[in-house]
């Protein structure tokens, strides 16, 4: 984003000159001479008049010369001694400046206005692909697009986000590690290559993942999905004092009353309630070197079963391969998942189950929670955090283990 802003920047002084210099250095011909060439034409002619006059017997000798006389003293007077045309100085100075300091604020105003401010932001960037996956763009064609020209940048992303949305997550991240041999100054794709790695190594974010993290918090403090993956990193090894730092920061750049700072707010909150409870509050900063985290294990008790269907009034309005998300979040508390499938619109209807094999986290399961929301969300962008435009529809709350769950996604995410 910093790299357009300077790219604009650099055309508008560039075309400043060339609509200011004009104004500025520009001058003017004075149209005196102009003026007393006509005025000698015309005496001229009227001397030719009063000479042909007084040929023709019209006009007598002392009133021809007295004519003639008064007629020398008119150009003498109305002629000016300047025979060289004058040069005076543009008066459009004040324009020019003017006109200098009008057009970046108009630029930028209409940029703000017609522009798309969030173009390059991780999201557009992640989701603008998206909605390209699919059709025309099958796996299969990407795949044969890459293979006769791996170096081609947009194929390897359209291929990497369909691997993805197969749940294909090691094709997925093998592409994205092709793609980084390309283009290596590009946080967001650092990120998804750390979100697609940790889906193949079974939804953990530990040792290469953290490390793809880390490079696109390099290139980008503020990449929203890094920040966003470097929290759950921290969480998944213990460091709640990191957790809590990466996602204070992703909250600053949320919209205050949007669904992702809600939702960061529950992380932030579940990662401050597990720091207080070690050791007075001080927990060092790697918890798992005092009590390792186990794998999340299913009993098979918490399992919730259910079906999602779309609404009649939404079908044909979402692409067949758009994502849907089945999750269960607690109902009271942090908003993160505590499980979660993940379809395309082409398999609605789709039958779910829910259990503890699924936790994203150790420490945040089903079973850990008295009462959880199950949540079926359709999602262009293809990230599970909801964003305008999605669909979505909710359970009420219900306590782990309930089956046959009927969701219906028809409403609108604002």
């Amino acid at each position: 984003m910093t790299a357009f802003w300077i790219i604009c920047a650099g055309l508008v002084l560039l075309a400043i000159p060339f609509i200011a210099y004009p104004l500025w250095r520009g001058t003017v011909k004075s149209n005196s001479v102009a003026r007393d060439a006509a005025n000698l034409e015309i005496l001229r002619d009227q001397i030719n008049e009063m000479d042909a006059d007084l040929k023709n017997g019209l006009l007598s000798a002392e009133l021809h010369e007295q004519g003639k006389s008064e007629l020398q003293s008119r150009v003498l007077e109305e002629v000016g001694a300047t025979t060289e045309p004058e040069m005076v100085r543009s008066p459009y100075k004040k324009l020019a400046i003017v006109l200098s300091l009008l057009l970046p604020v108009l630029a930028v105003g209409l940029y703000v206005q017609v522009g798309n401010l969030n173009a390059f932001s991780d999201r557009a960037a992640h989701g603008g692909m998206s909605g390209m996956v699919g059709g025309t763009n099958s796996i299969s064609a990407l795949e044969e697009k890459v293979e006769a020209n791996p170096a081609d940048g947009e194929s390897l992303v359209l291929l990497a986000r369909a691997y993805m949305e197969a749940e294909r997550f090691a094709d997925s991240a093998k592409a994205y590690e092709n793609l980084t041999q390309y283009i290596t100054d590009e946080a967001w794709i650092w990120a998804d290559y750390a979100d697609a790695l940790a889906m193949a190594q079974g939804q953990s974010l530990r040792g290469k993942p953290t490390d793809l993290i880390n490079k696109a918090l390099k290139i980008d403090p503020d990449s929203m999905k890094g920040l966003a993956l470097a929290g759950s990193a921290a969480m998944e090894r213990g460091d709640f004092a990191a957790a809590i730092k990466h996602w204070e920061r992703l909250r600053s750049l949320l919209p205050a009353d949007s669904e992702d700072a809600k939702m960061i707010e529950g992380g932030l909150a579940e990662a401050r309630q597990m720091l207080s409870h070690i050791k007075g509050g001080k927990a060092p900063m790697a918890l798992e070197q005092i009590a390792p985290p186990t794998q999340a294990a299913s009993s098979g008790k918490e399992r919730i079963t259910g079906k999602v269907v779309l609404s009649d009034n939404l079908k044909g309005k979402y692409s067949l391969d758009d994502t849907v998300f089945v999750l269960a979040r607690a109902a009271e508390g942090p908003k993160m998942p505590l499980a979660i499938v993940r379809k395309q619109v082409r398999d609605l209807p789709i039958t779910f189950e829910l259990d503890d094999s699924m936790a994203m986290q150790p420490q945040m399961k089903l079973s850990a929670f008295d009462k959880v929301v199950v949540v079926a969300r359709i999602s262009r962008s293809g990230t599970a955090m909801p964003e305008a435009g999605d669909a979505q529809g909710l359970s009420q709350p219900l306590r782990p283990g309930t089956k046959g769950v009927n969701l219906k996604i028809d409403q609108i995410v604002q």
